[in-house]
């Protein structure tokens, strides 16, 4: 095993260990936390596999976007420090069902169809081809994609400003008791 390898499951295992954390820890702060420190492993993969136009994408657009935006949004809601309630049995068995399920299915998978050994290819693309074909509404052109990443940071922000002006209804009924009790006291 050469130190090619060794990155590589190191980096799988960061992604996955805190991937893992982002799901099951009971902090919604610390949850938002692990889910950046996993987009950042994905990108570290993309390094790794030296597409560093890929990995520069993940960080601005995941990293940069939508998980500072969730960061903000739970900041500006009135309880961001409390923890989640504890997830209903139930639901933990069939989650776990679910994840032997699936990981059955892809080990079935990998027995029946395995990997060929293939040499790897070096990417010899440059950025303005990419952002060419990106900006294209040819055959090949992905366009679509381009404007559906744009809609998904349109609503993260959306649900950002949604969730952080929502307001508790209790101030607002405690404001309606002081005025009520304040315009009879004065009568």
């Amino acid at each position: 095993m050469d130190a090619s390898i060794i990155i590589f499951y190191i980096i799988s295992a960061f992604i996955l260990v805190t991937g893992l954390l982002a799901v099951t820890s009971r902090k919604i702060f610390r949850s938002a936390i692990f889910l950046l420190f996993s987009l950042i492993g994905i990108a570290a993969l993309y390094f790794w596999m030296q597409v560093e136009f890929i990995a520069a994408v993940q960080i601005i657009v995941y990293v940069g976007g939508i998980v500072v935006l969730i960061i903000f949004s739970i900041f500006l809601t009135q309880k961001s420090g409390d923890q989640m309630p504890k997830p209903i049995r139930s639901r933990v068995l069939f989650s776990a069902l679910a994840v032997l399920f699936g990981l059955g299915f892809v080990l079935n998978l990998i027995w029946k169809y395995g990997f060929e050994n293939t040499e790897p290819q070096n990417f010899n693309v440059k950025v303005s081809d990419i952002g060419q074909q990106m900006l294209s509404t040819t055959e090949h052109g992905f366009v679509l994609p381009f404007e559906v990443v744009s809609i998904l940071l349109l609503a993260a922000m959306i649900g950002c400003i949604v969730i952080a002006m929502k307001a508790s209804p209790k101030p607002y009924k405690e404001a309606a008791l002081e005025v009520d009790e304040n315009s009879i006291s004065k009568s």
